[in-house]
């Protein structure tokens, strides 16, 4: 290890002081000098061997130093990531028409969930157009419309879980123009909750691109 290397060399360093070795070196056959030879081979041997490893240091923290900003980089990038994710998942809007064309839905002799066929908008894709049901892909407060537009008897109905939380209506005995009719509500659901309308039964509405339509948001996650 590295404190140990550091160790060893102040120790070595230390009997330096200490230790001098004279060599006679011959000059031109007749000129004799006296040099002082300030390191132990062994100490020269371990100097190069300490100065490569000081360099292979410098160059691992130079490396792990470029990992951690890779690193951080990258968390950065997945943090960004997850935000958008739950920004998307909290974004949720729907609007659906009856989707059927020119013609009518219904009669029924019994109540019927409406499957309002023509999706206009569905961001967060919770509104099943087959089924006609929206789920609750967060919990928080939603708000919720419906309209619809009829020549006869006409009942839309809202439900949450099967249970019944607005509706709209009218009754008309004799054939006397059209009618419209709606109704909105605020509703705090939990993830997974279902809402849907129903077609009340011997009533009917207009089944085309524009009439008669289920719309809904989420107002504020919770």
């Amino acid at each position: 290890p590295l404190p140990a290397c550091l160790l060893y060399l102040s120790k070595c360093l230390y009997c330096m002081n200490y230790q001098r070795l004279n060599i006679t070196v011959k000059k031109n056959d007749s000129e004799n000098a006296t040099g002082t030879q300030l390191c132990h081979p062994d100490i020269y041997n371990f100097l190069k061997e300490f100065g490569v490893m000081t360099e292979k240091v410098r160059s691992m923290e130079a490396r792990l130093k470029d990992s951690e900003t890779r690193l951080k980089e990258t968390t950065t990038r997945l943090e960004y990531s997850e935000t958008r994710l739950k920004e998307k998942r909290t974004k949720v809007i729907f609007s659906a028409a009856g989707g059927r064309g020119d013609i009518s839905i219904g009669p029924f002799n019994t109540e019927t969930t409406l499957a309002f066929k023509r999706v206009i908008t569905n961001i967060g894709d919770a509104y099943n157009k087959y089924t006609g049901v929206f789920i609750a892909p967060v919990a928080g407060i939603y708000y919720f419309s419906i309209f619809y537009h009829s020549g006869r008897n006409g009942t839309l109905k809202l439900y949450m879980n099967n249970h019944l939380i607005a509706m709209t209506h009218h009754y008309q005995p004799e054939q006397r123009g059209s009618k419209n009719g709606g109704n909105a509500v605020f509703l705090q659901m939990q993830t997974g909750d279902q809402v849907y309308v129903c077609l009340g039964p011997n009533s009917q509405v207009w089944g085309s691109n524009y009439h008669t339509t289920f719309s809904g948001y989420l107002v504020t996650p919770i």
